[in-house]
């Protein structure tokens, strides 16, 4: 297989393929058949989703199941190109074409021939770029800065972005025919806090990664700084998650991880400004909070409060009014393990 390239600012705390994958949440059950609908096909994709909710990730997915998978995974960051550079970057140059080109550049679109290329926040064009993307999305060629030579591409090409391009299309930022183009298949990522029964397995992997990596005995997650995660509202999705635990992994002691202690006071503040809170007066504007994430929690609480025992006359089950059978029901559908919440 040929390496992978990546152009832009990469950010190296990007989950692997594989951690995509991790959890058993409908939302991203939904969005994993889709990958393996699209796959297969020549079709434009379009992957819409938050920052740091794995965009990426999906966008390799669909790669290494495609019949391209052999050859060059592309990825270019359009956010961090120099606007003066862009035509440059994509579509290479020749010798002399402009102050700096000391000697001939293959773009990324020739660097991915046979391949996939990424335009991950591919909203950041401007309209000039989004113009000349357009002619090589129909027709295969692109030309370098500096020479009147068309060179044919054979490219798979999958977009991505956080931002809305259809109130982008409407407020003329991006154009719409380049937006049909480019959608041919959507694909729209939930964000974390959407994908409550994923918490958990994600953070179990991301601890054990980060100790094996650090050389460090594996943490164990407590039922404290599990409810800590699931009351948060993850800004930045999977990779925030990622990251605040491979900190409190270093930061812990022995075998057990105190992520309150690791988060410190300032942290500790940011999860709480951003933990769903019961709101005195409801707007139009205020987020529904998923309903399978306020189940999760009011079953955790009850858990917590129980020391883990689900039935007898101290059990979660009495505290949430259920019966036992109907409660162990609910903790196989939401993932929970009782055993988590032992004193």
């Amino acid at each position: 297989m040929q390496p992978t390239r990546d152009s832009g600012h990469r950010d190296t705390s990007q989950p692997a393929v594989a951690e995509c994958i991790i959890g058993a949440d409908q939302g991203l059950q939904a969005v994993m058949q889709r990958v393996n609908q699209v796959a297969p096909s020549e079709a434009s994709v379009l992957i819409l989703g938050e920052t740091g909710s794995g965009k990426e990730v999906i966008a390799r997915a669909i790669h290494e199941r495609s019949r391209r998978r052999n050859n060059a995974f592309v990825r270019v960051n359009c956010g961090a190109l120099p606007s003066d550079l862009i035509d440059s970057e994509l579509f290479g140059h020749e010798k002399g074409s402009f102050t700096g080109a000391v000697s001939q550049r293959r773009g990324w679109f020739e660097r991915a021939d046979g391949g996939t290329l990424l335009l991950d926040e591919v909203g950041e064009l401007p309209m000039a770029a989004q113009i000349r993307l357009l002619r090589v999305l129909q027709d295969g060629i692109i030309q370098r800065v500096g020479s009147e030579h068309d060179i044919a591409v054979n490219v798979r090409v999958i977009a991505a972005t956080h931002r809305d391009l259809p109130h982008m299309v409407q407020e003329g930022q991006f154009r719409e025919d380049l937006w049909y183009r480019l959608a041919v298949f959507p694909i729209i990522l939930p964000a974390l806090h959407e994908r409550p029964r994923d918490i958990k397995p994600l953070a179990l992997h991301f601890i054990h990664r980060a100790a094996q990596r650090l050389g460090l005995p594996t943490p164990r997650l407590k039922a404290t700084d599990l409810q800590l995660l699931m009351s948060y509202r993850w800004p930045g999705n999977v990779r925030e998650l990622g990251s605040v635990l491979e900190r409190a992994v270093i930061l812990g002691q022995n075998r057990e991880m105190d992520l309150k202690t690791s988060l410190g006071a300032e942290g500790l503040r940011k999860f709480a400004s951003a933990t769903t809170k019961p709101r005195a007066k409801d707007s139009e504007k205020d987020p529904i909070e998923p309903l399978d994430v306020i189940i999760t929690q009011h079953i955790q609480r009850a858990l917590a409060r129980a020391g883990g025992r689900v039935d007898g006359p101290a059990g979660a089950a009495v505290l949430l009014g259920l019966n036992t059978s109907t409660l162990r029901g609910k903790l196989r559908k939401y993932g929970i393990e009782p055993a988590d919440f032992k004193d």
